[in-house]
């Protein structure tokens, strides 16, 4: 195997490892900001309990991502050191705001959330809470605008010539809102609402399926469904604007989702398979939806693959599938998700368990889509690294060898599958524990009496 493919596997791995943590983050800290303010606003103990117990999860997912995304930096540096020399003054700067304004505003704060329950008063606790989950989603957003600039750069020239060129920053702010920022921003921050809802959703059905923690079960899995069905339903609307910017900045990107090569109108595939030596798809479609999707009528042309050289053409057959299936998880969510706000409509919600069963194995779907849409959008962009400016293939480091990313590659994936299991047994231990007070009774006397007997 060459260089370029090891580098491109061991990135993956990394990137993929590494995005499992920060939308359980995003979207849990949004949920434990409104557990929190509701125990602000009724003083009911319980709320105070459901919030505790998902701190602790929290933190154990965020200690998971900041040790998994300090190694995906180093690659920069060690795979991709042409890359890194040509884009260092703007992917350089969009990181260090991201570290500077997101990761230490969060992590600074996260002490306080932790371990700060009986150490500051209540409402300052809450603060910490709001400043924790503000500094999650302002880490997306630095991320984003770094990844998004890759995949419409803006705001830039290129100095020097040869192995010496690089990207200088002309515009800070052209970079940061490039053609792609919001679109992108706004796709990954409901996709990450809909990651922290149905963590919630799957421990809270398995309490009521075991009978235990009622109270905590009932109450979290009727907030985070609130969360859900926004957010599910946002994301048919993000997912749309994404891609009409991506069929106006990256066609050949588009035309790969769709497996659509001869310009013209453009047909909507349900699903198919792609025949990349006849340049056909096969499957069931919808005609021109595409260009009704995009521009609004059905007979408006949309850019073929054809139109672009082979070594420029992304590779279809990934790409169309793996937007497809990411398209198909998410109207599976919605269902899943109103399926809920109509029994909880009909006064069912607590009883109906084959549904619950549903909402613990369901927690799997929102992981399956981030990462099957980050390799659409990913493998898309190919083979540019920098769109339209830097390619792939010339953005590795000179001087590393094939055998030696493989043994980095070999030894990452055993270090990350013990990482991943270690993770799963803790946050394993915490479910079964469940929260700190066992709710047998829903009776908020006997809680609180429990608490300060125990203080």
């Amino acid at each position: 195997m060459d260089v370029e493919l090891l580098s491109r596997i061991q990135f993956a791995l990394t990137v993929g490892f590494h995005y499992i943590y920060p939308p359980m983050s995003i979207g849990l800290g949004l949920l434990l900001v409104i557990m929190e303010g509701m125990y602000m606003k009724t003083k009911d103990i319980r709320y105070h309990n459901m919030t505790k117990f998902w701190v602790k999860v929290f933190a154990l997912i965020f200690a998971l991502g900041v040790a998994s995304g300090i190694v995906m930096e180093f690659q920069f540096g060690t795979n991709w050191a042409a890359y890194s020399r040509f884009v260092g003054d703007v992917f350089g700067s969009a990181l260090a705001a991201e570290g500077i304004f997101a990761f230490f505003l969060e992590s600074g704060f996260l002490a306080v959330l932790v371990f700060g329950w009986d150490k500051v008063k209540p409402r300052t606790h809450f603060i910490s809470t709001i400043m924790v989950a503000f500094g999650a989603h302002l880490s997306a957003v630095w991320i984003l605008v770094a990844n998004s600039w890759m995949q419409t750069p803006a705001g830039f020239h290129i100095v020097g010539e040869g192995a010496m060129a690089r990207a200088e920053v002309t515009n800070f702010w052209e970079v940061v809102f490039n053609p792609s920022t919001l679109e992108r921003l706004s796709h990954t921050i409901s996709a990450a609402w809909i990651t922290g809802a149905f963590l919630v959703m799957s421990v809270s059905a398995y309490y009521l399926i075991k009978n235990r923690h009622h109270f905590f079960a009932k109450q979290s899995i009727k907030i985070a469904l609130l969360v859900a069905a926004f957010a599910t339903l946002l994301q048919l609307f993000t997912g749309h604007a994404s891609g009409v910017q991506v069929a106006k900045t990256q066609p050949a990107k588009m035309a790969a989702f769709e497996g659509h090569y001869e310009t013209g109108p453009a047909d909507l595939y349900l699903f198919g398979w792609v025949d990349e030596q006849n340049n056909k798809v096969y499957g069931l479609k919808v005609p021109g939806m595409l260009s009704w999707l995009i521009y609004g009528d059905s007979k408006a042309p949309v850019t073929g693959l054809n139109e672009f050289a082979k070594e420029d053409r992304p590779p279809v057959q990934i790409v169309f599938q793996a937007y497809h299936i990411m398209i198909t998880i998410g109207m599976l969510l919605i269902l899943i998700a109103y399926l809920g706000i109509f029994f909880w409509w009909r006064g069912k919600l607590e009883n109906v368990r084959w549904y619950h069963h549903i909402l613990v194995w369901s927690v799997l779907l929102p992981h399956l889509a981030n990462q099957i849409g980050w390799i659409a959008a990913e493998v898309g962009r190919q083979p540019w690294i920098v769109y339209g400016i830097m390619r792939t293939k010339d953005a590795l480091s000179k001087t590393v060898n094939s055998s030696e990313v493989l043994f980095s590659l070999i030894l990452f994936t055993a270090i990350y599958l013990l990482l991943f299991l270690l993770f799963l047994f803790l946050l394993d231990r915490k479910i079964k524990h469940g929260p700190d007070v066992y709710e047998d009774t829903d009776d908020v006397y006997s809680q609180q009496k429990y608490i300060f007997d125990k203080n």
